[in-house]
């Protein structure tokens, strides 16, 4: 069985891009699960599936991360990954596609869990709003808000992986400089900027379209929105970029991983001159970013 890639909502699992990409479980929140059913399906998860990495947004409500915490350490299993990711909530559904895609590859549990970090890099992740008065979580300028008063105005906004923010009509959100494919979700605002304007000027090579996550309009500060996340498609790209970062040993847990930090016992690794006294070789650390 492959890994299992589980979620906190269940609007974080974006339809599979094919019959063998596995669907994700959910983990859900203390209100809506008591804590010996919850205990009860991860135990089940873990031994169904050997390892389990659970993908959380940072933005959870601390109740819930909690729990997550909690079953972890009841459980006492090194098999349980739990990853929290700073990404808006539209770009945390496409990285944990991703992930489910690369769970049925070759890849051991290490990698697939330490993959998120390097994914992340590769998923242009913003949204078109028609105010950010209240957008708290990409640097706005007073004169910025100042505009977001005028009757009309909208603004393009990067979150990840470089923060922007351009008035429409004044200015170009930088874009990938590698093929992607444009997943969009419609808030409340009627606009076809993403996709006549934005899609074409980041030649993305296809256009899907999801229903809204939940919590983009409070992550955003708005629902007259539309959110947008470009990415790589090809199941085939992702094994390659993931397949060209040296693998490491986790010195705690003894897991495979890559990058400089185990994604289950969250160990960074060693730095190099340790490593290079243990093995009796030089060995050179391995930046966790390729390319962009």
């Amino acid at each position: 069985m492959p890994t299992a890639i589980a979620v906190t909502s269940p609007d974080l699992v974006l339809p599979p891009t094919d019959h063998q990409t596995p669907t994700a479980a959910l983990l859900q929140s203390p209100d809506a699960q008591p804590l010996d059913a919850a205990l009860a399906d991860m135990q089940v998860l873990v031994e169904q599936h050997g390892y389990v990495i659970g993908l959380y947004p940072a933005t959870l409500p601390a109740a819930h991360e909690r729990r997550l915490h909690t079953v972890r350490s009841i459980l006492e299993s090194d098999r349980i990954a739990l990853i929290k990711l700073d990404l808006p909530p539209l770009g945390v559904a496409v990285l944990v596609r991703q992930l489910r895609q690369l769970s049925i590859c070759d890849f051991n549990a290490g990698i697939v869990a330490s993959a998120a970090r390097l994914l992340s890099h590769y998923i242009y992740s913003g949204a078109l709003l028609n105010s950010v008065a209240r957008l708290d979580r990409v640097p706005v300028s007073l004169k910025s808000h100042a505009k977001s008063w005028v009757p009309g105005s909208q603004f393009g906004v990067l979150a990840n992986p470089a923060p922007q923010l351009i008035k429409i009509g004044s200015g170009e959100l930088t874009g990938p400089d590698f093929g992607t494919q444009l997943m969009v979700g419609k808030g409340q605002l009627q606009s076809d900027w993403v996709t006549a304007t934005l899609a074409p000027a980041w030649q993305v090579q296809g256009i899907q379209e999801s229903a809204l996550p939940a919590d983009s309009p409070r992550w955003w500060g708005t629902a007259k929105m539309i959110e947008f996340a470009a990415f790589l498609p090809d199941i085939s790209v992702l094994y390659q970029l993931v397949s060209s970062v040296r693998r490491e040993v986790c010195s705690w847990c003894g897991i495979e991983l890559i990058g400089d930090r185990c994604g289950f016992c969250s160990a960074p690794l060693n730095p190099p001159e340790n490593q290079g006294r243990a093995s009796g070789a030089p060995n050179q650390g391995v930046p966790i970013q390729h390319g962009s």
